[in-house]
């Protein structure tokens, strides 16, 4: 950690301010994100994110790329969560291309988006846990995370970036030995939130660190444009599967998870009443799976969608995850930008911080669950 002291004086005052560099390395920083501090004794007085160390162009590599290739790139934004990038890029062209998606495939859209967001929060509770101070969760809930990517590796291969979802459809369908699997791992996982609550949720240290911190106000929150847990953490109720249901959200019983208080305290049950609310809705998508095509019929192997703009958006497991989507007839999108969550998640940090003290700043920041791929690209 480098640091540059510096000797602020007033009018009967006389104090010692300094400037700390937490990262690009520093572990809680959970990726590449360096922020720039400038406290005086433990107080912070000024808090500057600074990101794109993790920037790879992605939105520029895709006006050189075919649309299905495109879907390759869009598992590298969220990482820990990549169904959701598939899907709202695949939206996204779809709308261009008037794409009917048949029943079935986004029966299968539904199922594995809340799987990802299980297996996303996992990751959250886990490496929140060892931010504060508690291992143990870490190891739990890594053990029921390895369950759900065994279920992707026998989807699709892949562990880490699915890449499943595709343009009118989805890539394969589902064995019986999958859906078996599937609702053993729903069982068996259920009754462990209540061991997470146990372990860490209700701990009177976890508390102590978490309740009260961080606080975002409701204005502040929507002011800032934050999406996903962290708005619903101040609690106010939007949730783009409810305002704007798509891959037949509508017909799911599930309900918005609300804190009271915006405190990291509540940044965090959210998404963990979030873990059983996503049970709630994979069960029932298993239930949906009658018989059918898992593709749209007519989507050509080359896809070259009409001259036109689109924007889709999609609950991700960080918030409102946009894409818009400009085509020019071409084989390859003409411009494409990306409304990454974690990015406008990331920027309220400058706000929040200060007047906190250096100790609550890993606590506040990992309460944000950023992902650095996700807001550089």
């Amino acid at each position: 950690m480098a640091s540059e002291e510096l000797t602020v004086s007033g009018p009967g005052l006389e104090m010692d301010t300094m400037f700390i560099n937490m990262g690009p390395q520093h572990p809680s920083t959970h990726g590449v994100l360096r922020l720039g501090l400038t406290i005086s004794g433990e107080v912070i007085n000024k808090a500057v994110p600074d990101i794109g160390y993790l920037h790879r162009g992605t939105e520029k590599l895709m006006e050189t790329r075919s649309y299905q290739q495109c879907v390759v790139l869009t598992d590298r934004w969220d990482y820990c969560s990549a169904m959701p990038n598939n899907l709202v890029f695949c939206l996204a062209a779809e709308k261009l291309m008037a794409v009917q998606v048949p029943p079935r495939a986004q029966a299968l859209r539904v199922l594995m988006c809340e799987l990802n967001r299980i297996a996303s929060h996992l990751i959250f509770l886990g490496t929140y846990g060892i931010d504060i101070g508690a291992l143990t969760p870490f190891l739990y809930a890594f053990r029921e995370r390895e369950m759900i990517l065994d279920l992707y590796e026998m989807l699709c291969g892949a562990r880490l970036t699915y890449n499943y979802i595709r343009i009118g459809g989805v890539a394969a369908d589902l064995g019986e030995d999958w859906v078996a699997k599937c609702r053993e791992f729903l069982e068996y996982f259920k009754p462990r939130i209540d061991e997470y609550d146990t372990l860490l949720t209700f701990n009177p240290i976890f508390l102590a660190r978490t309740q009260g911190v961080g606080i975002i106000p409701r204005e502040s929150a929507v002011a800032w444009g934050l999406s996903g847990p962290n708005l619903r953490g101040s609690g106010v109720d939007y949730d783009a599967r409810k305002s704007e249901p798509y891959c037949g959200y509508e017909t799911y019983d599930f309900e918005v998870p609300l804190g009271q208080t915006g405190s990291c305290w509540d940044r965090y049950f959210c998404r963990v009443q979030e873990m059983r609310q996503s049970v709630r809705i994979v069960e029932a998508a298993l239930a949906k799976l009658a018989p059918g095509e898992i593709m749209a019929k007519g989507v050509p192997k080359v896809i070259r969608p009409p001259a036109g703009e689109a924007y889709a958006h999609v609950e991700a497991s960080r918030g409102d995850l946009g894409i818009y989507l400009a085509a020019d007839g071409g084989t390859a999108p003409y411009r494409l930008h990306v409304r990454a969550p974690s990015f406008l998640n990331l920027a309220i940090l400058q706000e929040m911080l200060v007047g906190r003290k250096v100790a609550d700043v890993i606590a506040i920041m990992g309460s944000l669950d950023i992902v650095l791929g996700e807001v550089d690209r």
